[in-house]
């Protein structure tokens, strides 16, 4: 007689101890160790030195860039709700982490039912009662009670376990969601003061050849009222005078646009002159070189990839999940406190009363319905997997092509500074040339005019290479602080 509830207890600690579903092994392998030497090196620029991880803008030292980076980290409202989602994901897991223990709390229970054949007598029948004559209230069960309650189901096949496996997954990826968060937000902020930047240099060099070409148009105009040139060369510089005023105005259009998006990225109402952004100043340029690492280091840093890393190892979590469903479900229900069958017993110290109600549910005909919703979290996990490879393929491409566009612009600075030099001693000679008298005013401001030129593209150049190096340090994954 012993020995049955020591094998059903057995069965029962043995059913719990399972865990349904695969085990998380880990991201698919993407490229064999072979191939993950490193990055195409275009040039001399690039090391795979490990780079450093956090405040990469700070090589530009440029302190205005500094504080409107620092401004937009403490009061962007995308980090803002970032920060709310990894509060609601470590919500999540505590009310996970929760469901593993019973719950305890307070009741006052009534019952009454009908149980046809039960007879409650305690003694014999009166002299009034027919004996074997079943009485109307023999049937009637009336409970009254008023105390503690617990409620407590027992995980068969490690249910509860997979859900916590689930919530800590889907924390771990809002956390590395916030990470990029705050790298797309430096980035943005940095690409956005660059061009503003650059789009002031261009303004006023916009501004320098109007003076010039005003000065032009007048001595045209001069000469053909002397009757030395005819009408269409007025027309001519004319025209290239109203160029010039719609690209100043469209400088001036950007550089309102540009100070708008930064107002809007460190948390301010487009507009707002709290911003405080110097009228003028130089685009910051990048350190000579560059530290890339190596691909196998850029998949752990980038957060992006982490992100999705986390994702999949919730999607093979949640086929566990959907697994346990297969088992038995065993509850119990335990009531403790004062009653009986009447009301005034709750009143009474003496009638101490212990309800305890086991409940057992077992779903072991339910027609292909857990099977389908397993088929289904396999189809989430093998769609997670998908966007895992997705994301450190589409991860590569951006740090390869990053790499090269970077090589490019360095190219093409060194080639436009080199005209901007050959523009200015073209400047200087005919300057010196007009005062000797050997050219004219518009001889001289058509080369002064080609030197602006020349120094404009200068200026375009430098921001670009400035923005592509940005775009490098985005695509590793760099300006976010490691979590602990």
């Amino acid at each position: 007689m012993t020995r049955k509830p020591t094998l059903i207890l057995l069965a029962i600690a043995a059913l719990a101890g399972c865990t349904a579903g695969p085990d998380y092994a880990g991201p698919p392998e993407i490229f064999s160790a072979s191939g993950a030497e490193g990055f195409v090196r275009a040039d001399d620029s690039v090391s795979n030195i490990e780079p450093e991880l956090a405040d990469w803008w700070v090589l530009f030292d440029d302190p205005e860039l500094d504080r409107l980076i620092e401004t937009a980290l403490a009061d962007s409202p995308s980090l803002e709700a970032a920060r709310a989602r990894i509060a609601q994901s470590r919500a999540a897991l505590a009310s996970e982490d929760a469901g593993r223990l019973p719950t305890l709390g307070t009741q006052a229970t009534v019952v009454q039912g009908r149980l046809p054949g039960l007879d409650i007598q305690d003694g014999p029948p009166t002299s009034s009662e027919t004996p074997g004559e079943p009485q109307e209230d023999d049937d009637n069960v009336s409970l009254y009670n008023l105390g503690l309650n617990a409620n407590w189901e027992i995980d068969f096949g490690g249910g509860t376990g997979r859900r916590i496996e689930v919530a800590n997954a889907q924390l771990a990826a809002a956390v590395a969601n916030a990470e990029d968060a705050r790298l797309q937000l430096t980035a943005e902020v940095a690409n956005a003061y660059v061009n503003l930047r650059e789009a002031q240099q261009r303004a006023d060099q916009y501004s320098l050849q109007i003076d010039l070409q005003k000065q032009i148009v007048a001595l045209t105009y001069q000469r053909y009222q002397r009757g030395v040139l005819p009408l269409f060369p007025v027309g001519n510089t004319n025209a290239e005078l109203e160029l010039l005023n719609a690209q100043l105005a469209e400088a001036q259009a950007d550089k309102a646009v540009l100070l708008d998006a930064l107002a809007v990225l460190t948390g301010r109402v487009p507009g707002a002159p709290s911003l405080e952004i110097a009228a003028a100043g130089e685009i910051p340029l990048p350190p000579e070189r560059v530290a890339v690492g190596d691909p196998a280091s850029l998949i752990a840093r980038r957060p992006d990839i982490r992100a999705a890393e986390r994702n999949l190892a919730a999607a093979t979590a949640r086929i566990g999940i959907t697994e346990a469903a297969k088992f038995p479900k065993l509850s119990f229900m335990g009531i403790l406190g004062l009653g009986g069958s009447s009301p005034e017993d709750i009143y009474d110290v003496g009638e101490f009363s212990a309800i305890a109600i086991p409940r057992l549910q077992w779903n072991f005909l339910d027609f292909g319905r857990i099977d389908a919703a397993i088929d289904q979290a396999e189809g989430g996990r093998r769609e997670a997997a998908a966007n895992y490879r997705q994301t450190v393929l589409a991860a590569l491409r951006d740090a390869e092509r990053a790499l090269a566009r970077f090589a490019q612009q360095r190219a093409a600075l060194a080639a436009l500074a080199q005209i901007n030099r050959q523009a200015n001693t073209s400047a200087d000679l005919d300057q010196q040339r007009f005062d000797a008298g050997a050219i004219s005013r518009v001889d001289l401001n058509r080369t002064l005019r080609e030197e602006h030129e020349a120094g404009a593209d200068l200026v375009r150049a430098r921001a670009a290479l400035t923005l592509a190096w940005i775009a490098v340090q985005k695509s590793l994954g760099l300006g976010w602080q490691a979590p602990s």
